[in-house]
């Protein structure tokens, strides 16, 4: 892959050159594409945490606001410390960071890309954590604290990974965490079963998720008009409704613990400013002009929304908590 280098104070990356749009061809193969190429400039634009900030009070940072979504999670979901937790789309590791080092989990990162797996454990080892030492390890500590690894994995195949196999026993976990992640994924309900299959039993597991919907009875010129663009240039498939997580998550034998809180006013400043950091970074870049249609234009890492972010129509911002129970199965 060709790479075009720009340097600039604070931006230390490369910036991927021109690749055609035929070069890649299903959404998950597009998706992995995207965050192979963009990742580095996320990087440089967010921050450790690629998620939207929680605005609690005058003066904070984006950064703050960050960490203040992730303690709201941690108190909605009342995660205790030290559980073993699976973070789904764990980007370039700055919740799996934090869980670790702050609530001293044993956290297993998973992200379709490969490259956010380098960076992620890049970040953790400058972060101070002790690195592997074990042969074939890739486990790294916090000293006192919490594990942290990263693996490269398609998260509709994690019940596959972790359940037992030839040689290898299966592995559990008290949490699955996915901020931010969900609405990338085809098959919803194949994660929803998949994280009941990957939990611990009993009700003290916990699936916690905060993810992008669309409001609900929408027209169709509305979801024309507002949703499929978001869609289409947030590679994602239909958006769903915050009530359509909450059935297939009862359907796959959840119980709410946290029916769905709506922190979109709360989190809209986010994006605000990452949207001022990003015109400033394409100025530098010279990617200024370069319009919608160009072919090319949806490789660029960079995602413009061609709407004001936070219509009435885009709800980006609730969070839902749920406790896996035994399932009840009747008739025979």
């Amino acid at each position: 892959m060709a790479t075009t280098e720009v340097q600039h104070p604070g931006d230390q990356h490369e910036i991927p050159s021109y690749e055609a749009h035929a070069s890649v061809a299903t959404l998950k193969d597009r998706i992995k594409h995207h965050y192979d190429l963009a990742s580095d400039y996320y990087y440089s634009l967010w921050g450790q945490h690629i998620h939207h900030g929680l605005f609690r009070r005058d003066g904070e940072s984006k950064e703050e606001a960050q960490v203040n979504l992730i303690n709201y999670l941690l108190e909605i979901s009342r995660l205790p410390k030290e559980t073993r937790v699976l973070d789904v789309g764990c980007g370039i590791g700055g919740t799996s960071r934090f869980l670790a080092k702050e609530h001293g989990c044993t956290v297993t990162g998973i992200t379709i890309s490969g490259r956010q797996v380098e960076i992620a454990k890049r970040l953790t080892l400058e972060d101070k954590a002790a690195p592997p030492t074990g042969e074939g390890s890739d486990l790294l500590s916090y000293d006192g604290k919490g594990t942290v690894h990263f693996l490269e994995l398609d998260a509709e195949k994690m019940r596959e990974r972790f359940s037992p196999a030839e040689g290898r026993p299966g592995e559990t976990f008290d949490c699955v965490w996915i901020s931010e992640a969900l609405s990338h994924l085809p098959d919803k309900p194949l994660f929803f079963s998949s994280s009941f299959a990957v939990l611990a039993a009993g009700g003290s597991s916990r699936l916690v998720i905060a993810d992008w919907f669309k409001a609900p009875g929408l027209s169709a010129e509305q979801e024309a008009a507002d949703i499929q663009p978001i869609e289409d240039g947030m590679l994602l498939p239909k958006l769903c409704t915050a009530d359509d997580y909450v059935r297939m998550a009862e359907e796959a034998g959840f119980k709410t613990l946290q029916a769905p809180i709506d922190i979109s006013k709360d989190v809209a400043k986010t994006c605000l400013i990452a949207v001022a950091m990003g015109i400033c970074y394409f100025a530098r870049a010279g990617w200024l002009g370069f319009p919608p249609g160009v072919p090319g234009y949806e490789e660029r890492p960079v995602i413009i929304w061609p709407l004001t972010p936070f219509s009435l129509n885009y709800v980006s911002g609730p969070v839902l908590s749920y406790q896996r129970v035994q399932r009840v199965i009747t008739g025979a």
